[in-house]
């Protein structure tokens, strides 16, 4: 089954980004079959930045997308999102993608279900 997990807001600013992404962490640790794809759009590019710091105790959503990459998932960023935020594909963290609308078209018309964060 595809899960598609479209995520549109700035890693910090709000809990959306870490709640998509702990639901699709939670998928590949219950071993549910799902691979999750997800799509990061306007201020969310910026969560699959290098090197973020955060403070201790507080979630790190670069190590969320590092595990979600090296459980089979896959991470693209809106390329023109990516590019009008300063970032390129250097910046991000190895094994996020920099993509566009028609990869993320495609993803809609295979996904199985569809959430938006």
């Amino acid at each position: 089954m595809n899960f598609l997990f479209i995520i549109h807001d700035s890693p910090y600013g709000n809990e959306r980004p870490y709640n998509g992404l702990r639901l699709a962490m939670s998928h590949l640790k219950e071993n549910t079959g799902v691979k999750p794809l997800v799509f990061l759009t306007g201020d969310a590019v910026i969560c699959a930045s290098k090197n973020q710091q955060t403070p201790n105790g507080f979630y790190n959503i670069e190590r969320m997308i590092r595990f979600i990459v090296k459980k089979g998932g896959q991470v693209k960023t809106c390329g023109s999102c990516t590019e009008a935020r300063g970032l390129s594909q250097e910046t991000l963290i190895e094994g996020v993608e920099k993509s566009n609308l028609q990869q993320l078209t495609q993803w809609t018309l295979d996904a199985d279900k569809i959430i938006t964060f």
